[in-house]
């Protein structure tokens, strides 16, 4: 027989519980005094929470993995897909590449006889002015060393003797000349003859921006995307302060006061439009998907600005104009 010991209050409040239930209790009760009289017996877990009353038992995760299964899902979904943003990178790469190496073999046969005032494609049409710039920005360029660029300047320099003397080897000397002066004027300043550093050459930006920018669009956190667009608009205001005209002296005081404006400005772009989506969207997941979006505009509103504030010295100031043999008429 079982015995149970029991006071008035545990008789109360046994008899404040469903019939339903008592069967499950009866039991539990046995089993400890088995366990009691039978030490090698062990009552059998006691279920961690039950769905309803009298339903089947479920098993509860406890708060510290359910905080580091919810941290680590957070941090799956902001994480930035390497292997994506690599294929992205080669792919802009190599279709930059690909395109101006077809555009400059295409129009190889109707090159214009060779002049370093002039220009290899006509800037009176659309077409022309995209050849110009697919060609400027072709990533080869970056890949060529100080001595062959500065062969290259020699060979512009002396294009005189050599359209008049052409090397028996060459086929075409004057493709031959457009390509050295392209190789040049892509790592050389045309003001200061000195070389541009490879990551803020035009020919440079597809290679240094390009993982930038992508690393930008797979963003979804506001941090990310202000270290990002930092790292954006630094880059484009070393790029208009290395093109810029070297004619119209900027001081170590001005360079950084627009630098800071630029980037200060670009942050707050940035930093505005995902303020924004917080406080209008409630849904998490759909904060994430929107802030993916931030990047497009927030980049061409901060580059305009970026642009416009490194380079307004040369807006204050004004630049030379010549005339056809170089001369200065309005210094």
């Amino acid at each position: 027989m079982l015995s149970l010991q029991m006071n008035a209050r545990t008789v109360r409040c046994l008899t404040t519980i469903p019939n339903r239930l008592l069967p499950n209790i009866r039991t539990i009760a046995r089993a400890r005094s088995s366990t009691r009289n039978y030490p090698n017996l062990k009552c059998p877990a006691r279920p961690k929470s039950t769905s309803a009353i009298g339903g089947p038992p479920t098993k509860a995760p406890s708060p510290p993995a359910a905080a580091a299964a919810a941290a680590s899902s957070s941090s799956t979904k902001e994480s930035i897909p390497i292997t994506q943003t690599l294929l992205a990178m080669t792919a802009g790469v190599l279709t930059v590449t690909a395109a101006a190496a077809t555009v400059e073999s295409v129009t190889s046969s109707s090159i214009p006889p060779f002049s370093p005032d002039g220009q290899r494609y006509s800037q009176s049409s659309f077409s022309g002015r995209f050849c110009r710039m697919l060609l400027m920005c072709d990533p080869r360029l970056t890949f060529y060393t100080d001595d062959e660029v500065r062969r290259c300047r020699a060979m512009v320099s002396n294009y005189r003797h050599l359209i008049a003397n052409p090397p028996p080897e060459v086929e075409n000397i004057h493709r031959t000349l457009w390509e050295a002066h392209r190789v040049s004027s892509a790592a050389l300043h045309p003001d200061t003859d000195q070389s541009i550093p490879r990551p803020f050459r035009m020919s440079g930006y597809v290679l240094y921006n390009g993982p930038i920018c992508v690393s930008m669009v797979a963003s979804s956190s506001t941090p990310a995307l202000l270290f990002w667009g930092w790292m954006n608009q630094s880059q484009n205001a070393l790029i208009n302060y290395f093109n810029r005209n070297a004619s119209s002296d900027m001081s170590n005081e001005t360079l950084g006061m627009s630098y800071a404006a630029a980037v200060g400005s670009a942050l707050a772009v940035v930093f505005g439009l995902a303020s924004v989506i917080k406080r209008r969207v409630r849904d998490p997941a759909r904060v994430r998907q929107l802030l993916r979006f931030v990047a497009f505009p927030s980049s061409v509103v901060a580059s305009s600005l970026n642009c416009y504030v490194v380079r307004s010295p040369e807006i204050d100031t004004g630049i030379p104009v010549v005339d056809e043999e170089g001369r200065e008429v309005l210094p």
